[in-house]
């Protein structure tokens, strides 16, 4: 290998910016000087612009001339054309990832599931290789082990114990502090000032959306925030990104796989799906792209999500009457 093309999802988080900062440790510690990280999609979550902000990140725009006789790494993301730019059927030579897919090939592929965090799993490698985890590095990994983990409170696992134990000694504690509380935009708190007036509660499920936003990971954050409501177990945050209808979905409720419910919602229009706690989709808007700033589209997007979501969780047909 003489160089290699790392691949993030589009928008990445900090699980994947993470992630790709081991994996090009772990290509320059076998030799491979020319290691390019790239993206596709916009940076915009505060606490991602300040991870690669603090930490220095060398990113670069995706452009497909990146695949051509370079090997090509994914993290966070298996298969080529869902949730990525790079086109599908590409041959893809390295996947390392910890979310649910189908489909994935590559000549090397690392995906577990069970796993917390893709981060965790670089953590494994850049460990039992004696890769010099002194500063940027730890504090990128241990900082995504934790979010991705909300704190080590969903969906973690031991090894995220054993790859916090890892890190810790290494880790910049003020770069973390920094990285917890980014300085949040105007336009985050007004989305999430939307998804709070527009939230409805079908039994135990919550459904809000925040309108048109330019603030994609405004969703995110809204259901991280809706679903700790009292008397919700499970919430699905909606809004209208460019030409796309994006969704975010959290849960609680044991009895609740939230990736398998968006996916069984949204996978005939759209990709959908995640972990039994926390999934995301999206749904090109096609003939209706046009019409993305007419106040009537909001209503009608409104109207279908809701309806499908209804359909796919069982949910009851009316809102559930506060007390």
């Amino acid at each position: 290998m003489e160089s290699l093309t790392v691949v993030c999802h589009d928008n990445p988080d900090p699980d994947c910016l993470a992630s790709a900062m081991a994996l090009a440790a772990l290509a320059s510690d076998a030799g491979v000087d020319d290691v390019v990280i790239c993206y596709d999609g916009n940076i915009s979550h505060q606490q991602n612009r300040a991870f690669v902000n603090l930490l220095e990140l060398d990113l670069e725009p995706f452009d497909p001339a990146l695949l051509d006789g370079r090997s090509v790494a994914f993290v966070d993301h298996s298969v080529p054309g869902q949730n990525n730019a790079v086109p599908e059927g590409t041959p893809i030579d390295v996947v390392i990832d910890h979310h649910p897919a189908e489909g994935a090939e590559a000549r090397f592929v690392d995906r577990r599931e069970t796993a917390g965090a893709t981060a965790t799993i670089l953590t494994e490698y850049v460990h039992a290789l004696g890769i010099d985890l002194e500063g940027r590095l730890a504090t990128g990994l241990l900082f995504a082990v934790r979010r991705e983990t909300l704190g080590f409170l969903r969906g973690v696992t031991a090894a995220e114990h054993e790859a916090a134990a890892i890190l810790h000694p290494y880790a910049d504690e003020k770069t973390l502090r920094q990285l917890a509380s980014p300085p949040v935009t105007g336009s985050t708190a007004d989305a999430l000032g939307t998804a709070i007036d527009n939230r409805e509660v079908r039994g135990s499920t919550l459904i809000s959306h925040v309108g048109r936003t330019g603030e994609r990971d405004a969703l995110p954050q809204s259901a991280d925030y809706l679903v700790e409501l009292e008397g919700v177990g499970s919430a699905v945050v909606f809004g209208i990104v460019d030409d796309c209808i994006e969704l975010s979905g959290r849960t609680n409720d044991s009895r609740v796989h939230i990736g398998e419910a968006l996916d069984e919602a949204f996978s005939d229009v759209g990709s959908a799906g995640g972990h039994r706690e926390m999934a995301g989709g999206k749904i090109p808007l096609g003939l209706f792209a046009d019409a993305a700033a007419d106040e009537r589209l909001v209503e009608f997007v409104e109207g279908i999500v809701t309806d499908r979501l209804v359909s796919a969780m069982n949910l009851p047909e009316d809102e559930t009457e506060e007390e």
